[in-house]
């Protein structure tokens, strides 16, 4: 007789459910049948992320943890969009709002948490949000949308949550404050000093702060107009942001009759008082204590597994956490006591100038609080020191220098000696010990598989640096930190040239297309969709499918972002060549905007420095120039001497072939940035000795040169062809431009391209073999024919709107 499998339902499809799921059916992957409520509509998420998908950084199929088909190919009834209303503990029955009866043998509730909103007047009005959910970034876009003026937010509660939901604001041209009624932002994770330079690093990025400021009203009628304070001040904004804690949602289980305090009560195995019913997450109070980090709700979801399992070993211990601000440019890691109490001490380092700060807190010996800010790689050894409760007294002196370097005699733990249950990646809740398994079981090499493997440095990749030592830690002579799979990263094992190859085989259109039938891993990542988005470009530019979401924020913003989250304008000068007319109304643009700075670029160009995203668009509008795609993975620049028309040295009209050059490839699409410089004479007053291409008149003839670079490693070009002519020289350039195009790396500058192919090679194809160049020709036309303006295209989409 087949044995029927109990049902396992488990209530709630964020972070802890979804945990929760996948590690029963890894150590028990036929005991139950799975059924997995979730009031929201969209897959499994990475919450860590939210205010990258908020700043526009990443869309939703980057921080989603599962994919949909995953739950299907492993027997998990998966009901999305529902609203469970009820718990029948006695038929052992969930109910949801449709009346649908899901029954259940064993019930793990992991219900979450909500924004604590305080009870002030205006707090229900159309633009007061907290910000929990993807539904939270949604409605914040929207209400943004809305604003026809210059856009002002409040952020109140100086938290980590609230700190990172400002700065995305201000990246996405919002005038941000960020309200916070204690002395100190982030009290509970930094002391005064930390404090400090973080407010200091916060108001360099443009975002606002007032610290012991109360707000006792928000202000308008429908919608958000203001916000009054209890000293009498107030602000204007569009919009307000709640983040000042979260509240446990326990009504479900206490309307069940489930024991519930401040969240649902449970045992140290997670076990409600009904002991058919367990809880993980943010919902839950164990031994009087809620909790709010991942790294916790992790280890909880591991604890029930166990114990569904039918092992029954683990219990959960509320352990020591780490956290650490997610905002760019200040990096921030904390854990235990920062601030010392009765009988403690204190090490300490700090560099004002430069922004560093190092402390760590004593006791008896022990380490009992870790605070990091600007350097902060060895905040996990650290932590481990704090967690394990080792005696330090003998190494003191050495505890704040050259753990990251892993230096001999550091005088802090080895990455061999750090326990097993020392999480390494907080963000995803991984243990150093289930990096090593991972290692020895699966046979992995590089970070790219363990990440891949275990989720470890996926999110913030704050542990990058630890995973790569633990790496070299197990694998001895066999680490090669420049080993790299066959892939193009860690979601697929397929190679940048299998894959152009297939979307030529398939005629494949668009990113979903690639990863539909290539069979991708996962949803992709920073890496391989970039990557993936120009191939499906460059191989199909007539049918392609732009995916905006797999672009970098330079390039959906068609504008390079600042250290400040504004914005630059540089629009198109062809050859260094402009009119009097375009010049003033450059001018009149820079005036009306009050940018901070007007500048002659190195590609010689004009950019204007310091303008709020919100303004882009007009901006362009004004300025009527096309874009110079000085953001863009393009041909950007064609750099030209004066040359034969008004310099007694030139001996070839280097302005007029470099206008024509730049007209015709502008903006071309390119594996990595490309610059061009055009020369009359052998002087290199243009630098195209060391530009991706570069041209040298010479009597008679021109010189051309490919490969060079003027970045971190200063590279000559390397000689490719002789040309008698400019028509020769455009179809040379041409042909070379689209073999680069075809056949590079995606990222790969020509420098390093050129030197991996071999000028040899380049010159026989290109320059001998004629037939081959036409063939290049054709399918360059071909590319250039679709290429678009962006701000031209917007400007016309609005005028037809």
């Amino acid at each position: 007789m087949k044995k029927t499998k109990e049902r396992l339902v488990i209530v709630g499809g964020g972070m802890a459910g979804a945990a929760c799921v996948d590690s029963v059916l890894s150590l028990s992957p036929d005991r139950y049948e799975v059924t997995l409520l979730s009031a929201e509509t969209h897959v499994n998420y990475n919450r860590v992320l939210l205010a990258q998908v908020l700043r526009e950084e990443k869309g939703v199929g980057d921080i989603s943890l599962t994919a949909p088909e995953w739950y299907e190919e492993n027997g998990v009834t998966l009901q999305k969009g529902c609203k469970v209303d009820k718990i029948d503990r006695h038929r052992r029955t969930v109910i949801d709002a449709e009346g649908r009866e899901f029954p259940y043998d064993r019930l793990v509730l992991a219900t979450g948490s909500r924004g604590l909103v305080p009870p002030i007047p205006g707090a229900g009005l159309y633009g007061v949000v907290c910000f929990r959910n993807l539904a939270d970034s949604e409605r914040i876009s929207s209400i943004l949308d809305k604003c026809t003026e210059k856009k002002k937010a409040v952020v109140i509660g100086g938290g980590l949550l609230g700190l990172e939901v400002a700065y995305s604001l201000n990246t996405l041209g919002v005038e941000v404050t960020v309200v916070h009624l204690e002395e100190r932002l982030m009290e509970r994770q930094v002391d005064s000093v930390a404090a400090g330079l973080l407010t200091k690093d916060l108001k360099e990025l443009g975002v606002e702060v007032r610290l012991g400021c109360k707000t006792t009203e928000i202000t308008g009628t429908e919608h958000v107009e203001g916000v009054l304070f209890s000293d009498g001040t107030s602000i204007e904004t569009d919009l307000v942001v709640m983040s000042i804690g979260i509240r446990p949602n326990k009504e479900l289980a206490e309307s069940a009759g489930i024991y519930c305090e401040k969240g649902i009560v449970v045992s140290d195995v997670m076990q409600t008082y009904d002991s058919a019913i367990y809880a993980v997450g943010e919902c839950v109070q164990h031994r009087g204590r809620t909790f709010g980090l991942v790294a916790s709700v992790f280890e909880q979801a591991r604890v029930v597994a166990n114990h569904l399992a039918g092992d029954s070993r683990l219990y959960f211990t509320d352990r020591p956490s780490s956290t650490r601000l997610k905002v760019p440019g200040v990096n921030i890691y904390s854990a235990g006591e920062v601030v010392a109490g009765p009988g403690a001490e204190t090490i300490e380092y700090l560099d004002r100038g430069a922004g560093l700060y190092k402390k760590v807190v004593l006791k008896d010996g022990k380490v009992k609080g870790v605070l990091l800010y600007g350097d902060v790689i060895d905040g996990p050894e650290l932590f481990g020191l704090l967690v394990e409760e080792t005696d330090i007294t003998a190494r003191r002196s050495r505890l704040l220098f050259g753990v990251g370097a892993g230096a001999e005699g550091a005088g802090v733990l080895s990455v061999k000696d750090l326990p097993d249950s020392t999480i390494v990646c907080g963000c995803n809740g991984v243990t150093k010990g289930a990096i090593v398994e991972a290692i020895e079981k699966k046979g992995l090499f590089t970070r790219e598989e363990v990440a891949a493997e275990t989720k470890a440095s996926t999110s913030c990749g704050g542990c990058s640096g630890l995973v790569d030592r633990i790496l070299e830690s197990v694998l001895g002579a066999g680490f090669d930190a420049s080993y790299t799979r066959t892939g193009i990263c860690a979601c697929t094992q397929y190679s940048r040239d299998e894959i152009v190859q297939k979307i030529r085989e398939l005629k494949l259109i668009s990113v979903e297309e690639v990863m539909e039938a290539l069979g991708w891993e996962s949803v992709g990542c920073e890496a391989c969709r970039p990557a993936l988005n120009y191939y499906v470009n460059m191989v199909n530019p007539d049918t392609a499918i732009d995916d905006r979401s797999s672009r970098l924020i330079n390039e959906r913003a068609h504008a390079n972002i600042q250290t400040d989250g504004r914005f630059s304008v540089v629009p198109q000068v062809i050859g260094g060549v402009i009119t009097p007319d375009e010049l003033k109304r450059i001018a009149n643009a820079a005036v009306k905007y009050d940018v901070d700075m007007v500048k002659i670029t190195g590609g010689t160009r004009i950019g204007l420095y310091g303008i709020e995203r919100s303004d882009l668009a007009k901006v362009w509008g004004e300025i009527g120039m096309r874009s110079g795609h000085a953001y863009a993975k393009s041909v950007r620049t064609v750099k030209s001497c004066v040359g034969e028309r008004f310099c007694r040295y030139g001996t070839q009209d280097s302005v007029g072939l470099g206008v024509e050059l730049e007209t015709m490839l502008g903006g071309l699409a390119t594996p990595a940035k490309v610059k061009l410089g055009v020369d009359g004479c052998p002087r290199n007053c243009a630098e195209s000795a060391v530009k991706d291409i570069g041209i040298t008149g010479v009597a008679g003839s021109w010189e051309i040169y490919v490969g060079g670079g003027a970045g971190i490693e200063l590279t000559a070009g390397e000689r490719l062809a002789t040309a008698e002519s400019k028509s020769e020289v455009i179809e040379i350039v041409g042909a070379f431009l689209q073999k680069y195009r075809e056949e590079a790396e995606y990222g790969e500058r020509t420098a390093k391209w050129v030197r991996r192919v071999g000028v040899e090679l380049l010159r026989e194809s290109i320059v001998e073999d004629r037939e081959h160049r036409k063939e290049l020709a054709e399918r360059l036309a071909m590319a250039i024919k679709g290429m678009v303006d962006p701000w031209k295209e917007a400007q016309k989409i609005k005028e037809t709107a």
